[in-house]
């Protein structure tokens, strides 16, 4: 109890600091300082510091057990495992809230160290910014979302995790997630500052790159998390399934991205400004769109947190006082920074570059709407709708062909004016293509044209990223991002063809077959954990060369709450992953079985690792130009 109200009073003490740096960082504006005070640099440590008391707290009362709070009780139990318990403290709406706080503080005390040779009026509206945003977030937490609630009487066991949370992803993918999330706000506020102080320009754009490619690793890492999770943990087999909070995951990562090749283009011919600018703002706004979706109950989702219009309602109104803050200092600032920019001629980097964030804005669009069109529907008028899969590939596959095309082509180009030459290089890259992309429709058993001239356009984005490694001047971040990104779109395609599937209701001792595979139902055992009781299918998968593949697939019974899952038994290869569920059919002796080909999956997962190598080739390359 002592350790709880430990963490509320440090709450109290972080809010009240960030008034402190609130109207310190106006008195400091207003006195015109040539530096930015150690006062508010220590205030700024000071926040972070409370936070994280605050955290710490909450973690101690998880593993202590502590039933005394609300937040403990309701998601905890004394037979979870301690990492559980641990990693339980952000598995919840009230400490995941106070894990985005505490993220929050810290990035705003990065960018004051990170800033130092920037200009001090830039920092002091930076900061004073993100103050809003920051106190904005301690309110919401000390209002409606207090993890430190306390109840009485004090329980003696609590209400237990979610089972679908007890995994060791949960202590990796909400906080890799939330860097990325959170990051967005430092964007916005160094944007919006920049516009304040008269400092958008290639200086700016330069420093503020750090905090967009930050953003882009995280988020990118998080949604790979969050996918190879889903994959084998709830059963269904897949990578993406086009969920409401997945996608709005995806949307500040395609923001994120559009807005990336911008600032490289600002920074280099100081072009798109505006454009910039205005990217800046979506990409939060957007991140802020997720966590209203997520927190406010609207959606259904195994992803949600909460179920409370209330916090929804504050989250949202937030959100529109952020969003129009920002829309009145872009309308009073406009003529102040956006002079008349230099002339775009057709072929050059810079219209590359301009042309693929239209693609890309597009498929964010298709995304957004398949996403809140149906909340709209069921909210407003009382109807219901499904989008799934065929929306999406409806609208977004036939635009992935010339986005790719600009892609292979864009860091070929130069600067303000490019003239196309056709040598025998690229003719013989193109050749290869279209021998290659052909091999594969083959391959795949395809005779679709369309999906012909997507092969081709993905294979030949490869083959361009890669033939840039002949380069006197290798561009790492470039290459390995382009040569991750035609990687996943190949593996998606291949994985799309050629899956195959087959679910069968049978008895231990019997068998099925899938392909030029047996697939023998061996025995069942029953297995005891210590906040679990497993059933245990023992399967042999006996190939064309009867070479003998062991699955082992798992039904989990919780008690606290009681649960079962059903946990996926994977076996992978370079090539392919052998996928098998089971599940108990009620007053039978049948189990429910799934098994699954699923080819190139790791090859999704490495794909998108390879694109998070392009980030960080491109963070830590300093002081240097970073194409596009």
């Amino acid at each position: 109890m002592i350790i709880s109200q430990l963490g509320y009073y440090s709450l109290i003490f972080g809010l009240l600091t960030s008034i402190f740096i609130f109207f310190n960082s106006s008195v400091q504006l207003k006195k015109n300082n040539p530096i930015i005070s150690d006062k508010i640099t220590g205030l700024i440590g000071f926040q972070f510091f409370f936070v994280f008391i605050s955290f710490i707290s909450l973690i101690y009362s998880f593993v202590i057990s502590d039933f005394s709070n609300e937040t403990v009780y309701n998601n905890s139990h004394t037979t979870k495992p301690l990492f559980y318990k641990i990693t339980g403290t952000w598995g919840n709406h009230e400490g995941s809230l106070l894990l985005w706080l505490l993220v929050l503080s810290g990035v705003l005390l990065g960018f004051i160290f990170k800033s130092k040779n920037e200009p001090s009026n830039y920092r002091l509206l930076t900061t004073l910014l993100h103050q809003i945003i920051v106190i904005g977030f301690f309110v919401f937490v000390l209002k409606t979302s207090n993890p430190f609630n306390e109840i009485f009487p004090v329980q003696t066991e609590g209400l237990g995790l979610n089972p679908i949370l007890q995994d060791p992803a949960l202590g990796i993918h909400p906080p890799i997630l939330y860097l990325g999330y959170v990051g967005t706000s430092i964007i916005f506020s160094a944007a919006l500052a920049s516009m304040i102080s008269n400092y958008l320009n290639k200086s700016w754009a330069k420093n503020i790159k750090f905090w967009i490619l930050f953003s882009w690793i995280f988020l990118t890492g998080g949604i790979l998390l969050g996918s190879v999770w889903a994959y084998y943990e709830l059963g269904w087999g897949g990578f993406w399934f086009w969920d409401p909070v997945e996608n709005v995951s995806l949307m500040p990562w395609l923001s994120l991205t559009a807005l990336l090749h911008c600032i490289v283009t600002l920074e280099k011919r100081e072009l798109f400004k505006k454009w910039t600018i205005v990217l800046c703002i979506i990409t939060f706004a957007l991140s802020m769109v997720g966590t209203f979706l997520v927190r406010s109950g609207i959606l259904n989702s195994v992803h949600t947190f909460a179920n409370d219009p209330s916090r929804g309602i504050y989250i949202l109104t937030f959100l529109l006082v952020l969003v129009l803050l920002s829309f009145v200092i872009f309308v009073i600032y406009e003529n102040k920074n956006f002079t008349q920019e230099s002339e775009i001629f057709t072929l050059s980097k810079e219209t590359a570059v301009l042309i693929n964030n239209w693609f890309i804005l597009y498929f964010l669009s298709v995304v957004l709407i398949g996403t809140i069109y149906p909340i709209f529907l069921d909210v407003i008028l009382d109807e219901q709708i499904s989008v799934g899969p065929p929306f999406y590939n409806k609208l977004i596959l036939p635009f992935l062909i010339p986005f790719v095309l600009f892609m292979s082509i864009g860091p070929s180009m130069k600067w303000i004016k490019t003239n196309f030459k056709i040598g025998a290089k690229s003719f013989l890259v193109i050749i290869f293509t279209l021998i290659l992309s052909s091999f594969t429709v083959y391959f795949v058993g395809e005779k679709n044209i369309f999906i012909l001239l997507l092969f081709i356009g993905f294979f030949y984005l490869l083959l361009k990223s890669l033939d840039q490694l002949r380069e006197k001047t290798k561009n790492f971040a470039q290459i390995f991002s382009h040569t991750g990104f035609s990687l996943l779109l190949i593996s998606i395609l291949l994985n799309s063809f050629s899956s195959k599937e087959i679910i069968k209701n049978i008895q231990v001792g019997e068998s099925f077959t899938l392909k030029n595979e047996k697939i023998i139902f061996k025995k069942i055992a029953i297995e005891k954990e210590k906040n679990y009781e497993s059933i245990v299918g023992f399967f042999e998968i006996l190939d064309d060369k009867n070479t003998i593949i062991n699955l082992q697939p798992e039904i989990r019974i919780y008690d606290e709450p009681e649960m079962a899952t059903s946990e996926a038994s994977i076996k992978t290869t370079l090539f392919k992953d052998r996928f098998i569920t089971i599940n108990i059919i009620k007053d039978q002796n049948f189990f429910n079985v799934r098994y699954q080909h699923k080819p190139f999956m790791i090859w999704i997962w490495i794909s998108t690792l390879i694109i998070m190598l392009g980030g960080m080739f491109a963070i830590f390359r300093k002081n240097k130009e970073v194409n596009i």
